[in-house]
């Protein structure tokens, strides 16, 4: 399988997501976390530094599960110029 080549909006939305992860981990280790959600702690550590754009969602959903986020609240990063996410 031939993998389609990000766009240079799909790196920012890995960025933003990272960010938001990171935020929200704050100081607790990379390990915990990654351990929590079941993921390793590189995933976690590639998916932050946005080198992972496009997580699998049920890794996003561990970790938003773990770090007390919702879903909607990532979503979020995925929106550009302020619109709203699809009902």
């Amino acid at each position: 399988m031939v993998r389609v080549p990000l766009t240079a909006e799909d790196r920012e939305r890995g960025e933003r997501l990272g960010s938001l992860l990171r935020a929200a981990r704050g100081e607790r280790s990379i390990g915990a976390v990654a351990a929590a959600a079941d993921i390793s702690p590189e995933t976690l550590r590639k998916i932050e530094t946005g080198r992972i754009p496009t997580p699998a969602f049920f890794t996003v959903a561990a970790l938003a599960t773990e770090l007390g986020l919702s879903l909607a609240a990532l979503a979020e990063c995925g929106q550009t110029d302020g619109a709203s996410p699809a009902a």
